[in-house]
């Protein structure tokens, strides 16, 4: 490999081991969110106990998010200085707004949560993890923004050698962004629901307490992901409008349409070699479609069982099923991400800058150093989640620190002023 296709492995083992995360922390926030205001409406302490034991998995993820986001932020400088030297006066403004949305404010808010168990009125605490979960969305989809202006560059001059923002709203309104966000959300509900359901599943096979619990979970989980793998579909199909014609090119694969393509885009910036990898786009479209098949089929079947009390309380090979499907919305979103990343080489900002122009001045030697460390990190920090989210799964809701100082079966009552 060379100096570029080594920063370019670098770069997609970090942001997808990072989207992992993020896939996660996204869907799961949301269906605490969703349980706690029926804990706080209803009063019920079976759903104050499921508030308790899917937070503390959400707050697990969400730290070990947080980490490897911080990693990344050094990739950018290492690597790509030539991207932020050239754009960064654009899409570093969404960065930024992001940097401050996430970190200061949904991280803020977090903490009130972690730490508001039992000392704020029920209405404040259900605020919180409210505030907590849109401004999630708003991280997300500032990311987006950034991410939609590499895609489709819209809203900026170019000023010398550089870009520069001219159109906040242009590149905010960007249909590359605007459409791929809907679509990541979506996802990240799917992912949300096989989890819930799939760690429900486990715990209702193995006979665990708090058999109710898991029965209420594993059919919020369902109820969840059913209708977002059709979101998903839908939001998906309607992302293929907003391509690139290499990248639609390179998805059908024919041989009038690549020869087309690159023919454009020579007459437009002269000649090279514009198509991207038909092997990753197609291998990482395909991938993505056919595992959305899957989780569609599983989900419609599962909802379809979940109505039958005996079923959920004690059909194992159902249960089982769920539980292998957990690592399955992953892998689709991770094969989703390929094909839109892939699909924009070999080009960094799309018609402006190539990915080989957006390196940073390092050696092959330097890349390969560091390359080891950063996926060296990466691994570890993965195994730890993993880790840690299977211990805390499995222990169940007896094993629950979050709010400890109220045991899980008293309801909170709302203070008096």
């Amino acid at each position: 490999m060379d100096t570029v296709d080594l920063a370019r492995l670098q770069f997609a083992l970090t942001a997808g081991a990072h989207f992992l995360f993020v896939a996660l922390t996204l869907g799961l926030v949301t269906l605490v969110a969703v349980v706690q205001t029926r804990a706080t409406f209803g009063g019920r302490p079976v759903h104050l106990r499921m508030t308790r034991f899917w937070g503390q998995l959400y707050i697990v993820n969400y730290a070990m998010g947080i980490v490897t986001g911080l990693v990344m932020e050094f990739q950018l400088g290492l690597s790509w200085s030539g991207l932020t030297e050239y754009a960064g006066n654009v899409f570093g403004s969404a960065l930024a707004i992001e940097t401050l949305v996430a970190f200061f404010i949904e991280s803020t808010f977090l903490g009130l949560w972690i730490f508001g168990w039992n000392r704020l009125n029920r209405w404040a605490h259900l605020a919180l993890i409210w505030v907590v979960t849109l401004t999630a969305y708003a991280s997300a989809f500032w990311i987006m923004v950034a991410n939609g202006f590499l895609q489709n560059p819209v809203g900026h001059v170019v000023d010398g050698a550089t870009l520069r923002l001219a159109d906040l709203g242009a590149m905010v309104a960007n249909p590359a962004a605007q459409v791929a966000f809907w679509h990541i959300m979506s996802g990240a509900m799917v992912v949300g629901g096989f989890f819930m359901a799939g760690v429900s599943a486990y715990h209702l096979r193995k006979r665990t307490a708090e058999q109710d619990l898991f029965r209420k979970s594993l059919r919020i989980g369902i109820g969840v992901a059913l209708p977002a793998t059709f979101a998903a579909a839908t939001f998906g199909g309607i992302g293929f409008e907003t391509l690139q014609p290499t990248k639609v090119a390179a998805w059908v694969g024919s041989a009038e349409r690549l020869a087309a393509a690159q023919a454009e885009m020579v007459a437009a910036h002269g000649p090279g070699d514009y198509l991207p990898s038909l092997g990753w786009v197609q291998g990482g479209g395909y991938t993505m479609l056919m595992l959305w098949l899957v989780m569609t089929i599983v989900s419609g079947v599962s909802f379809l069982l979940m109505l039958f009390r005996p079923v959920v309380r004690g059909f194992r090979l159902w249960h089982r099923l769920l539980t292998l499907m957990i690592p399955v919305p992953f892998v689709t979103m991770l094969a989703g991400w390929i094909f839109r990343e892939m699909g924009r080489q070999p080009w960094a900002v799309f018609g402006l800058l190539k990915t080989s122009e957006a390196m940073s001045p390092v050696t092959a030697a330097q890349m390969r150093i560091s390359l080891t460390a950063f996926v060296t990190v990466f691994t570890a920090l993965i195994i730890t989640n993993y880790w840690l989210l299977a211990r805390t799964a499995r222990r169940g809701p007896d094993a629950v620190t979050l709010g400890a100082d109220r045991p899980l079966d008293t309801p909170v009552p709302a203070p008096t002023f």
